[in-house]
């Protein structure tokens, strides 16, 4: 009797928080890796209490069992990429900064996608203690970080990012005004490359996680970093040109392909 050989995908290891309102978090990054093509490996960092506007707790999980259920993941699969969102806590920061050490020992070129989120839309605080404290080991080990431009300035800027050790950096700028989001990327050589996007009318809960989920599934599917960059974007913008409502504020991203 012939065995029948099953499809595999590429597999990505998620560090996220729970979002109970399902527009961010986790549950953005599972259905926006989905829809690359990959599937996600989601490893709970933090209960949050929020809906599609505001955070009112954070709850982040123990390091010890952060740990444990990333390496029972990692004992039994190959993983292709990592994406971060929320830490939740210094220690669980460190801790997955040895989880991802652990990995690039097999695989030094795993790439690791950071969703550096410092604060929801209305600047509720996303994790306990300093948060760009919390985030410093993972710099260093990023492929490729994906900041907003407040984020990116409350990191230090994009040349204070290089020299904490980020190769590439992302910067988004849907945070901004005019007609057109400028989304700017300085790579590891030092040049520049810029994406122009239509400003879509409205705001949008987990718009950061949905990119950075989808270069990372991108990634794991093999392409290079430029152009998971270039897919992942237009995936986000279809995404959000499709967003629908789920109670007045923040619009949840379509996420699934068509």
């Amino acid at each position: 009797m012939v065995q029948q050989r099953l499809p595999c995908r590429p597999v990505v290891l998620v560090f996220a928080g729970l979002d109970p309102s399902g527009g961010a978090g986790l549950a953005a990054d599972i259905v926006a890796i989905a829809a690359q093509g990959a599937h996600a490996l989601p490893v709970i960092t933090a209960l949050t209490v929020q809906d599609n506007d505001r955070v009112f707790a954070v709850e982040p999980v123990a390091p010890e069992l952060l740990r444990r259920q990333a390496q029972a993941l990692i004992d039994k699969m190959v993983i292709s990429a990592v994406k971060i969102g929320i830490p939740g806590s210094a220690a669980n920061a460190a801790a997955i900064a040895q989880l991802i050490a652990q990995l690039r020992l097999a695989r030094p070129d795993l790439p690791v996608v950071l969703d550096p989120v410092l604060a929801s839309g209305h600047g509720d605080v996303l994790s306990t203690g300093d948060a760009v404290l919390v985030l410093a080991p993972l710099l260093p080990l990023t492929t490729v970080i994906v900041p907003n431009g407040p984020e990116a300035l409350a990191l230090g800027g994009e040349g204070h990012l290089r020299a904490q050790g980020c190769k590439n950096v992302l910067v988004t700028g849907g945070h901004g005004d005019g007609e057109e989001v400028l989304n700017r990327w300085l790579d590891a050589g030092g040049g520049e490359q810029t994406w122009r996007w239509p400003r879509l009318p409205g705001a949008f809960h987990g718009s950061g996680c949905t990119l950075a989920s989808a270069i990372a599934a991108r990634m794991a599917l093999g392409q290079p970093l430029a152009e998971a960059l270039a897919l992942a974007q237009s995936y986000c913008h279809a995404a959000l040109a499709g967003a629908y409502a789920i109670a007045p504020g923040q619009l949840i991203p379509q996420r699934f392909n068509d």
